[in-house]
């Protein structure tokens, strides 16, 4: 992890050809199957929203609601979204949002998966540091999630 309190980066190798590791994240209904969230019948297109029920258990109520930014073949994978919008009573649509990036490099053994979420020194200041340590410790898990389901093929 970089030491930066606005970014968060992480990096995986995962065994397992790019184009497998591509269909995890860019086919919506993958994307769920790991990430927790039910995204039926969804894609991820560029300048469109993408939302969905979480199903991670404990965090039902949620609903994770991102609009991609950038969507490149086996490349590259973007949205922005509002980290740790986890208060019902809040309206956060009136917050900056983190940009999401996933890049994916092959190397020898695999692919190469790297995600990066930034702009946490936008965020308010009364949960900024929260946002952070949250989203810091979810991707660390989700980039486990992920290579649990690439290894089932």
């Amino acid at each position: 992890m970089n030491t930066s309190t606005d970014r968060i980066e992480k990096q995986i190798l995962l065994k397992a050809p790019r184009s497998r590791v591509w269909r995890a994240l860019a086919n919506a209904e993958e994307f769920g199957q790991w990430f927790g969230v039910n995204l039926t019948g969804k894609q991820f297109v560029a300048g469109q929203s993408v939302q969905g029920n979480i199903t991670y258990p404990g965090y039902e109520y949620l609903v994770m609601d991102v609009l991609v930014e950038r969507v490149a073949p086996e490349h590259h994978l973007s949205w922005r979204w509002h980290p740790a919008a986890v208060d019902t009573s809040i309206d956060y649509s009136l917050e900056p949002t983190t940009l999401v990036v996933f890049e994916l490099t092959e190397v020898e053994g695999g692919t190469l998966l790297r995600v990066v979420e930034s702009g946490f020194d936008q965020l308010p200041p009364a949960r900024r540091d929260e946002a952070f340590r949250m989203n810091d410790g979810g991707w660390g898990q989700q980039m486990t999630n992920l290579e649990q389901h690439v290894a089932k093929g």
